[in-house]
């Protein structure tokens, strides 16, 4: 009881810090005069695959943190936090262009909304995948960072050019 309890506390604290490491990463590549190296993890626009790095990043830095906190404790740790922020990016990219698709534009709030139900689905289905038996692949988990992340790079300075990437502002 006490191993699913910790795990409950570090999801809500790892919930808390992605939400507001996230807010504060909205602000920081103007805050750092347009660095391009602040801007790899921070959004240098406002397309919505540049804000997909308000969740992207520090959920990185909660599963490795979480790895290694609680990683050997939970077999399936690092593959349900891997699909739980690909759930987090999905709902996102989902959410925004339905919504802004039905009413023929976006609302700030709703989109800031958005991300906040993002982080909290994301993490409470990485949290319930932990409590079961399922078992993903650590290899296909890790891969899957590694290439959001070299996309994350990658994309920032060479976006394709889909709506996914159009600056919006």
């Amino acid at each position: 009881m006490q191993k699913k309890n910790s795990i409950l506390i570090f999801e809500i604290i790892s919930t808390i810090f992605v939400m507001v490491l996230g807010t504060l990463l909205h602000f920081t590549y103007k805050w750092s005069g347009n660095n391009a190296i602040v801007g790899i993890f921070s959004p240098i626009n406002e397309s919505i695959w540049e804000h997909l790095k308000l969740m992207f990043f520090p959920m990185l830095i909660t599963i490795i943190i979480g790895y290694l906190y609680k990683g050997k404790d939970v077999d399936n740790y690092l593959s349900s936090k891997v699909i739980g922020t690909v759930v987090m990016i999905s709902f996102t990219i989902v959410f925004y262009y339905t919504y802004s698709g039905i009413l023929g534009t976006n609302y700030a709030g709703v989109d800031v909304s958005i991300f906040f139900i993002a982080v909290a689905l994301g993490q409470y289905v990485s949290y319930k995948l932990m409590k079961t038996k399922f078992h993903g692949n650590n290899i296909i988990a890790i891969i899957t960072l590694l290439a959001l992340l070299l996309c994350f790079v990658v994309f920032t300075f060479f976006p394709p050019n889909i709506a996914l990437f159009k600056d919006l502002s």
